[in-house]
């Protein structure tokens, strides 16, 4: 079993996408994500397989939640700096995200 402290380990912030591209290389569908963390952290990038439930133009300007320190992640051509959370729904991977707008940076508490 997972503790308090073991979830308290994880630096989970809230991100803007900022781009967002096609990832011809990944093995599955994904996109390259590029996510704003704010002035602390700064932009991070993310590999993320969320293509079933999101064009990726509308990802832009969305805000969502990545665990940021994570260590990084070699995929294909491409280093995933963070991993962006979602539900496994079964229409595919569910962005998870703030109920209202929020800073840029702002911490899961």
């Amino acid at each position: 079993m997972a503790t308090f402290e073991d979830l308290m380990k994880l630096d989970i912030r809230v991100g803007e996408i900022i781009r967002a591209e096609k990832f011809e290389k990944a093995k599955k569908p994904a996109y390259k994500l590029w996510i704003d963390f704010g002035d602390e952290i700064g932009i991070k990038k993310s590999s993320a397989q969320i293509t079933e439930c999101y064009e990726k133009d509308e990802l832009v300007g969305k805000q969502i939640l990545g665990v940021v320190n994570f260590p990084q992640k070699q995929i294909a051509d491409f280093i995933s700096e963070v991993l962006v959370l979602g539900v496994y729904a079964k229409e595919g991977v569910v962005l998870i995200q703030p109920e209202r707008k929020v800073n840029k940076g702002d911490k899961l508490g």
